[in-house]
C-alpha cells in the first residue's frame, strides 16, 4: 500500500467515496465503475477473506496502524484525511474506522452457488436496504446456505445492507436469480421445493411444514408491505405461514426470514 495524506475535500483522487449519502445510494441500482463502499474494519477484512479487492482505503489518521495490517500488502493508495474532510467528502460522520471502495466481483451463476446448499433464501423485490442487510445476517447466523435475490431487489452490495448485515453478504454465497416462472423451473431443476411464506387460507402452518420439510428447501421471501407478488406465488411449490397472535398478521421481513429459518434447521 501507499499512503496518500490529502486535506482538499475536492481532490479527484476521493471521488469514489463523494456524497455517499443512503438516499444517493439508492438513486442508481449498481453503482458507477463497478465498485461498492465497504464500511469498518471488520466489513473490509470480511470483504478482503471472500476476495474481493479495493481500488483504494479512505481512513483517518488514527486508523492508519489498523489498516495497515489489513492491507498493507496490497498495492493500493490509502487516503488519509482529517475528520472534516471526510465528513465533506461522504456526507457521513465516519466513525467506524475506514471505508474502502471495493472492485464488484462478478456474479456466480445460480447453479454454482446452489450446489452444495440444502436451504436457500429467495429474497423478492425487498428495496429497503436494511432489510436486505439483516436478511443476510439471519441466513448467516441461522444455517441458510445461500442467497438467491430477485432482479429488482436492492443490491446487497450498497453500503447500508454491508453495514447492517455485518459483513455476511460475504460470508454466504449469493448471486441474482431470474424473474418467475422461469427461475423456479431452474431451482427445481436443481432440486429444490419452493416454499413461499405468505398469508393464504391454504398455507401450510410453518411448525408443520418444518416437521416433514423435504431435503432441499428454497424459502421464498416478498417485499415489504405487499409480500411475494402473484406471479412468485404461482411459481411456489408450497404456501407456507408463521402463526401470530395477539391481532398481528405478519413480521417485518428480515423477521420473518429468521423465524422461518430457525424453524427449518430445528
Amino acid at each position: 500500500m501507499h499512503v496518500v495524506r490529502l486535506t482538499d475535500p475536492g481532490d479527484p483522487r476521493l471521488d469514489d467515496y463523494r456524497a455517499l449519502t443512503d438516499m444517493a445510494l439508492r438513486r442508481v441500482h449498481e453503482p458507477a465503475g463497478g465498485l461498492y463502499i465497504a464500511e469498518s474494519m471488520k466489513v473490509i477484512e470480511r470483504a478482503l477473506s471472500a476476495g474481493h479487492v479495493p481500488r483504494s482505503v479512505l481512513i483517518q489518521e488514527k486508523w492508519l496502524g489498523q489498516v495497515t495490517s489489513l492491507v498493507g500488502a496490497l498495492d493500493i493508495p490509502v487516503l488519509v484525511v482529517p475528520d472534516t474532510v471526510a465528513e465533506q467528502v461522504t456526507g457521513f460522520a465516519v466513525h467506524r474506522g475506514a471505508l474502502a471502495a471495493m472492485h464488484r466481483p462478478a456474479l456466480p451463476t445460480v447453479a454454482d452457488v446452489v450446489r452444495d446448499a440444502r436451504l436457500v433464501v429467495v429474497l423478492e423485490d425487498i428495496v429497503d436496504h436494511t432489510n436486505v442487510g439483516a436478511a443476510f445476517r439471519a441466513a448467516a447466523g441461522l444455517g441458510a446456505d445461500a442467497v438467491l435475490v430477485s432482479p429488482r431487489c436492492g443490491d446487497p452490495l450498497y453500503r447500508r445492507s454491508v453495514r447492517v448485515s455485518m459483513g455476511t453478504v460475504f460470508q454466504v454465497p449469493w448471486t441474482r436469480i431470474g424473474d418467475w416462472p422461469d427461475a423456479a423451473d431452474e431451482m427445481r431443476r436443481l432440486g429444490f421445493e419452493l416454499a413461499a411464506l405468505a398469508l393464504r387460507e391454504d398455507a401450510v402452518p410453518l411448525d408443520a411444514y418444518a416437521a416433514a420439510r423435504p431435503a432441499r428447501v428454497a424459502l421464498m421471501l416478498g417485499t415489504e408491505g405487499d409480500g411475494l407478488s402473484p406471479a412468485a406465488l404461482d411459481a411456489a411449490d408450497r404456501i407456507v405461514t408463521i402463526p401470530m397472535t395477539g391481532g398481528v398478521d405478519s413480521l417485518n421481513v428480515a423477521s420473518a426470514a429468521a423465524v422461518a429459518l430457525w424453524a427449518l434447521t430445528h
